[in-house]
């Protein structure tokens, strides 16, 4: 039996970042996993799904370059080729990411950890024993009882990205979350006509309205069809593909397409994950954890989509390296409750702390400003689409609470956000700095002076 002092079981970003800082700080480390070493992010989440996307925005600049006075003839795809390019960048990571591991020192163990007790986890046929154990295993794709779900053709995001490629010129997509708006971008900007049917109200619920209703806007200019408050009822083979029924506000309609993607949220993958006998706290199929990822059973702890919450890569991240800072004394860093959100749609929408309807819902006072991003000189060079930049503040402090963004690099911008709202800065804080033209960022200062009414790219209110 081989002893350490830390067995991480899962090889994601919450796994292999874990075992990493682990080893950092001298324990001996294992990283038990049964697929590849970076987990559903780098090899069929995040990772490949944003290939897919910059082909599909550098695809639709060519078809518009004329506007530029550049042309480029008659423009093609080959599916297979995107999709080979895509699993180039992902080798290119994981060879990377294997390389960290090994020149840390981290033993990499290839099969399927099973948890038992006192420290005790089963890597396929061999016994490994540690003082604690740090579980990473992640979700999988939630497969609702929908009657036709197991049809030739019907999918989820694992096959899309990891499954042969499939050009399809037409595709119904269940599910307007991230995972189906962000594949509906992909798709539609290849020419497949691209249906969406969503349970709730509007897309993305989880974010703000009005990011909600614009990308809905833009959906519709691009030939997307959108159909939010739809229950699917089942699904059927039909004369040219798969045929989806639902109910659309009380009326029956149906849409037929060559495949079916269903991306209606993710489950954890506890199935199997521990020995008979062997039972943590679960709540809604998540394993329950207390303030230092410690699961009920002693020594085993837990970390990313396993518990639940916000279902992103980078808190799977921080919430790994915490697990481990604090199994050896150390405090974390990273404030773990301000976990920025990101849509890779075009343009890219990211958020972080609580909207104005929030704040409402609360009973918290604040004050709010926008800024379109139209009248952007950036924006108007590289021809993006609607899109702003909006904040709430504490009506008496001015400190920031939260920002929403749509617009170009969003999801870069975001970062100076949430340190902003970590250490507690004003808006007058953030007037000290002087921002470069041209720059998408100048919206940022355009929407801080606006909360005075002062912001210079912007008509004055008429006076009545």
């Amino acid at each position: 039996m081989k002893n350490y002092d830390l067995i991480v079981v899962g090889g994601g970003p919450g796994g292999y970042e874990a075992a990493i800082r682990a080893s950092q700080l001298g324990m001996k480390t294992a990283l038990v996993e049964q697929n590849k070493i970076g987990g559903t992010c780098l090899n069929r989440g995040c990772v490949p799904t944003k290939v897919l996307l910059h082909t599909a925005e550098v695809y639709h600049e060519a078809h518009t370059a004329n506007e530029l006075g550049l042309n480029f003839g008659e423009l093609s795809y080959d599916i297979n080729a995107i999709h080979a390019r895509k699993a180039d960048v992902c080798a290119t990571l994981r060879t990377g990411v294997e390389g960290l591991l090994k020149a840390n020192g981290v033993e990499v163990i290839n099969a399927r950890g099973v948890i038992g007790e006192n420290g005790i986890v089963m890597a396929g046929e061999e016994e490994l024993k540690a003082d604690k154990v740090l579980l990473a295993v992640g979700s999988k794709p939630a497969r609702p009882p929908i009657p036709g779900l197991t049809l030739p053709g019907v999918v989820t995001s694992d096959e899309i990205l990891e499954g042969e490629p499939i050009d399809y010129k037409s595709l119904t997509i269940i599910g307007g979350g991230v995972i189906g708006v962000e594949l509906a971008g992909f798709y539609a900007a290849l020419g497949c006509k691209v249906t969406i049917v969503e349970a709730l109200e509007r897309l993305v619920p989880t974010l703000d309205r009005e990011i909600s209703q614009n990308l809905a806007m833009i959906f519709k200019k691009r030939g997307i069809e959108v159909n939010c408050s739809s229950m699917v009822s089942e699904i059927v083979e039909g004369e040219n593909g798969l045929i989806t029924k639902f109910t659309a506000k009380g009326a029956e309609k149906q849409v037929e397409s060559q495949g079916v993607l269903v991306c209606i949220g993710r489950r954890a993958c506890t199935e199997g994950l521990f020995m008979e006998g062997v039972q943590p706290e679960m709540n809604r199929g998540m394993l329950v954890v207390n303030d230092k990822f410690e699961t009920s059973i002693p020594g085993v702890y837990a970390v990313g989509d396993v518990i639940g919450g916000i279902q992103l890569a980078h808190k799977a991240s921080a919430e790994g390296l915490a697990a481990v800072e604090m199994m050896c004394g150390n405090e974390s860093h990273t404030d773990l409750s301000l976990v920025p959100s990101c849509l890779y749609t075009s343009p890219e929408v990211a958020c972080i702390g609580i909207t104005a309807d929030q704040a409402k819902a609360e009973g918290i006072a604040v004050k709010t400003a926008k800024y379109v991003m139209s009248g952007n000189g950036k924006s108007i060079i590289t021809r993006e689409e609607r899109g702003f930049i909006k904040a709430v503040f504490d009506a008496e402090t001015e400190k920031v609470l939260g920002i929403q963004m749509m617009c170009a690099r969003a999801t870069d911008l975001i970062s100076e956000w949430t340190n902003i709202i970590a250490n507690g800065l004003t808006k007058s804080d953030l007037l000290k700095g002087m921002r470069p033209h041209p720059t998408y960022c100048e919206g940022i200062t355009e929407m801080l002076e606006a909360v005075d009414g002062k912001a210079i790219h912007v008509m004055p209110a008429r006076k009545r």
